[in-house]
């Protein structure tokens, strides 16, 4: 089981990703962006994903993966219970949320230091 703290940890090492505590969550941005929210007690993290695949995604896993609450239900977000996913893929879906926000050549330099 991963947790608020291993999101926190994965984030931090992220160029351009800060922590921010909004109405009472904590929430990772890239600039204005938002690309992760942990729940208030930091059971669940939603993240950046493509709207046109999170259906597929929650119904292949629907014990790991939630789809966003329905005022989040226009953004490209789904949600996933941390208490169901190790370390190796959190850290995958934290990095995939974030390359979504950060411009090509940040995701290039990264990729160059991190080989997946």
């Amino acid at each position: 089981m991963v947790t608020g703290d291993d999101v926190r940890k994965i984030a931090s090492e992220l160029p351009r990703a800060y922590e921010a505590l909004v109405r009472d969550r904590v929430k990772f941005r890239v600039g204005r962006i938002v690309f992760l929210s942990l729940s208030p007690d930091e059971t669940v993290l939603g993240f950046g994903y493509p709207k046109e695949e999170r259906e597929a995604l929650v119904a292949g896993e629907p014990d790991k993966f939630m789809m966003p609450i329905a005022s989040d239900m226009r953004y490209q977000w789904v949600r996933v219970r941390l208490s169901a996913i190790d370390y190796e893929e959190l850290r995958e879906l934290i990095v995939d949320s974030w390359r979504m926000c950060v411009p090509k050549k940040v995701w290039a330099e990264y990729l160059e230091k991190n080989p997946r």
